[in-house]
């Protein structure tokens, strides 16, 4: 029986055995070793970041305070009327609690003061942030190119366009056919609407305001320009005003503007006869027993869209990698802050989130 004899090592060569046990092949194991666990720790890590960094983005900051990347220094800003409450009660909150970033209010000069303004101010570096109440319009976005930038638009709040009358007049409501016909100046007289023989007098600011006068005039209008009956007025302040002084008067703008006042009386709206909805609180608050009562906005029916007239607030920016825009995306962000959104919903918008 041939014996089987294990071959013996040859020299110059390393038996796989004798390596085992060598410092090098313990130095070359530990580096091996060292380098699995080492690509297994950061793809643990850039998981983990990348999961916080989308939770984060699903809970945005709840507070003023929470805010971050937010710059130092005193921004301008202005735009549509329909901001006035915010600005009046919201802002001055944001600035009490964040002390680096203060705001200064900026009227046009030689324009009305509205949404289109402040957006034409936006992109000729009068202002660090447009306030508006309409969507950027696409010769806008066209303009900024052309400057060499772009804008965004960035949602806060919902907001519905009131319709106003004097308080004594007799109405039950109008459908948005009535309107477009008061407006257009096809429709003259109360009587034919359901009120008393009595003359419609309706007022507007003029198209160039932009935000509620360009979004009623697309909505109810068509886009179309404005009857020969219509008197045109510089403020809402001062509608509100020739409406308590006239029988037949008539007037639109932001719910939370309108619907509080006492000296006027805000419409139920229908689009179609009989299915009125208001832009108040039922039931209304009628002018006597203003200002210890206010009617408050109807925000449910904003929110569903049963309102007819409802539309965005939005903050406008101009994406140009300056501190202006940093300051512009921080105030939108302040205002989505669930602090935000109840002090929006204070003022009588309806909040997005």
């Amino acid at each position: 029986m041939k014996k089987h004899v294990m071959n013996k090592p040859q020299r110059g060569r390393v038996s796989s055995l004798a390596l085992l046990g060598s410092p090098l092949l313990i130095s070359v194991a530990l580096i091996w070793t060292a380098g699995v666990l080492g690509i297994g720790v950061w793809r643990f890590i850039h998981k983990s970041s990348a999961q916080f960094t989308q939770a984060d983005a699903m809970y945005p900051p709840e507070t003023f305070a929470q805010v971050r990347n937010v710059p130092t220094g005193l921004f301008t800003y202005g735009g549509s009327p329909a901001w006035a409450p915010i600005r009046l009660q919201i802002d001055s909150a944001i600035q009490a609690e964040r002390l680096e970033f203060q705001l200064r209010y900026v009227e046009p000069i030689q324009a009305p003061t509205g949404s289109e303004s402040g957006i034409q101010m936006l992109m000729t570096d009068q202002l660090s942030l447009a306030q508006t109440a309409r969507p950027l319009l696409d010769q806008e976005y066209r303009q900024a190119e052309q400057r060499g930038f772009t804008l965004k638009q960035i949602p806060i709040a919902i907001d519905g366009i009131a319709v106003a009358v004097n308080p004594e007049l007799t109405v039950p409501g109008l459908t948005l056919d009535q309107l477009q016909g008061i407006y257009s100046g096809e429709i003259t007289n109360w009587q034919a609407v359901g009120g008393p023989d009595l003359t419609i007098t309706p007022y507007s600011r003029p198209i160039e305001a932009g935000g509620a006068v360009e979004f009623f005039s697309q909505e109810i209008l068509g886009g179309e320009e404005f009857g020969w009956t219509v008197n045109f007025v510089d403020t809402t302040t001062q509608a509100l005003r020739q409406l308590g002084e006239t029988p037949g008067g008539i007037y639109y703008a932001s719910a939370p503007t309108v619907v509080p006042q006492c000296s006027i009386r805000p419409l139920p709206l229908a689009r179609k006869p009989g299915e009125f909805i208001s832009p108040y609180q039922e039931p209304v608050v009628l002018p006597e027993s203003c200002p210890q009562q206010r009617n408050q906005v109807n925000t449910e029916a904003f929110r569903t869209g049963q309102y007819p007239l409802t539309r965005y607030l939005y903050v406008a920016v101009k994406e140009n990698g300056e501190l202006a825009e940093r300051a512009g995306k921080a105030y939108a962000e302040f205002l989505l802050t669930d602090q935000g959104q109840e002090a929006i919903a204070r003022t009588g918008f309806v909040r997005i989130r």
